[in-house]
């Protein structure tokens, strides 16, 4: 059997955020989130989760042994158009609750509607909370963007703000990722000096579905690019798919038990 983390599935596992962001989500919903997390072929690169669950992820991966998976949350989520000020104090208190990285909806209503966004304003300050220690992914909604010369503008922007990742869609919406959005994020993280990561979100639910992706990344950018600090995918049931092939050839790593 084959070590999973050089497996097709092993290396998109150790990319994913394991995410759940329904109105339901609850303390049990969000512990049995975070038991999936710690997979006998590793662990995934982060829990996203709902700002009033942070504590419970946090609290429930440390029990666990899971230290090293981030906590992610949601803010300005999900339709980007809180004022600033909300969306600051939001920030601020899902830092306080332990989220080590927030992904924070970017604009896009008001970029869609020719208006000015603020949004170098509205990233900066918030990345300024995140500090050095707490990723800022920005959400673009690039599904309702829709055109390649606006999610430009909103990719320059969000980066111009300090963002640390760009990310593609909230999956809140009727259209998520697509190729064509994520060529042209690539495209732009690379004209603003390769140092932005990419998170890949909605839409996600096979393997196949994020080689697609990680092919797009690697011709880019090339293999060595591809870490968590770089690429990730937000996901749900993407997990079962990978646990199904990594089942079917890899052995497990892992002998913790709950």
């Amino acid at each position: 059997m084959t070590d999973p983390r050089k497996t097709p599935a092993g290396r998109v596992l150790a990319l994913l955020d394991l995410t759940s962001l329904n109105a339901g989500d609850d303390l049990q919903s969000t512990v049995d989130l975070c038991r999936r997390a710690l997979t006998p072929y590793g662990d995934v690169a982060a829990v996203c989760v709902s700002p009033k669950l942070v504590h419970v992820a946090r609290r429930t991966l440390n029990t666990l042994g899971g230290r090293s998976v981030k906590v992610a949350s949601v803010c300005n989520f999900p339709a980007g158009n809180a004022p600033l000020a909300d969306v600051v104090e939001e920030v601020r208190k899902t830092l306080a609750e332990g989220a080590d990285e927030i992904d924070l909806v970017y604009p896009w209503r008001k970029l869609k509607a020719g208006e000015p966004t603020g949004a170098v304003e509205l990233i900066r300050t918030c990345k300024t909370l995140c500090g050095p220690y707490h990723r800022l992914k920005v959400i673009l909604e690039t599904g309702e963007l829709d055109d390649p010369e606006l999610i430009r503008t909103a990719c320059r922007e969000a980066i111009a703000g300090g963002a640390d990742f760009l990310k593609t869609s909230t999956g809140k919406t009727a259209v998520n990722a697509t190729p064509d959005a994520v060529r042209v994020m690539l495209e732009t993280i690379e004209e603003e000096g390769g140092k932005v990561g990419l998170k890949v979100s909605g839409g996600l639910r096979t393997l196949a579905d994020a080689q697609g992706y990680r092919a797009l990344v690697e011709e880019r950018f090339g293999a060595g690019w591809i870490t968590p600090e770089h690429l990730r995918f937000g996901a749900s049931s993407l997990l079962d798919d990978l646990l199904r092939e990594l089942g079917a050839e890899a052995k497990p790593i892992s002998t913790r038990s709950y």
